[in-house]
């Protein structure tokens, strides 16, 4: 069994595998990742190997932790990758859309893809039929509009994302609701619209804490996968095993 860890800045995300068959996740704030940790390798102790991403600084303690369990492979740009990769800066490209894209060549293989993450950043990801990753684009997350809005104005407030949501703000407030959602919205169903319209039998996935809260508001057909980054990092430490 495998056990894959994603680390953010704030959370951490583990999944539990039987080769590609899902089988638990669990989130936990950072500072409780130890224990977590420890209670999910005696509730399945048949665990052997574990793959960890990190966008942010991560104590060393919890490698030398996972060490003395499982056989460890962190996620690297040197890691041998499941698609080309045509990045201009390969680098660079972070672990987390690198997790995404290779769920996307593992589940949609001849496909082209569209991967749609909506958490503190809005990333994109096109990875073609012929298993070839371009790039993308990255832009401002819903909570982060909100606040650059009260961040670099005197007068507005912070606020938080809202159901029910108007075109027209009546209000202040309201304005603020429609500028953030409505805007979001329209921007990402403006992005598909623009791939669709240069790429046939585009397969659209859309993952990330906010993709819930927004896969409702578009017009455009899409597969929301809340596990999306957990399945890819899976595949990576599948792949890896026979390299």
């Amino acid at each position: 069994m495998n056990l894959v860890v994603d680390i953010g800045n704030t959370l951490v995300k583990m999944a539990v595998f039987q080769q590609s068959k899902f089988i638990t996740k669990k989130i936990c704030l950072k500072q409780d990742f130890l224990k977590n940790f420890e209670e999910i390798i005696q509730k399945y102790p048949q665990t052997s190997k574990c793959m960890v991403s990190s966008v942010a600084k991560t104590s060393p303690k919890w490698f030398q932790k996972i060490e003395e369990t499982l056989d460890l492979t962190i996620l690297t740009p040197e890691l041998p990758k499941v698609f080309t990769n045509l990045y201009a800066t390969p680098s660079t490209l972070g672990n987390d859309r690198t997790a995404l894209v290779s769920a996307a060549s593992f589940q949609y293989p001849k496909q082209n893809v569209l991967i749609i993450d909506a958490g503190t950043c809005i990333t994109f990801d096109f990875i073609t039929s012929k298993n070839e990753y371009f790039g993308g684009a990255i832009s401002p997350g819903l909570q982060m509009r909100y606040s650059a809005l009260n961040t670099f104005t005197q007068n507005l407030p912070l606020l938080e994302p809202e159901e029910d949501v108007a075109l027209i703000g009546n209000s202040t407030k309201n304005s603020m609701h429609s500028g953030v959602i409505v805007g979001i919205t329209a921007e990402i169903d403006g992005v598909i619209n623009a791939y669709s319209s240069q790429y046939k039998d585009l397969t659209i996935i859309l993952t990330g804490g906010d993709a819930q809260f927004l896969c409702k508001r578009l017009k455009n057909s899409i597969f929301a996968n809340s596990n999306f980054l957990l399945e890819g990092l899976n595949y990576i430490l599948e792949f890896n095993k026979s390299q």
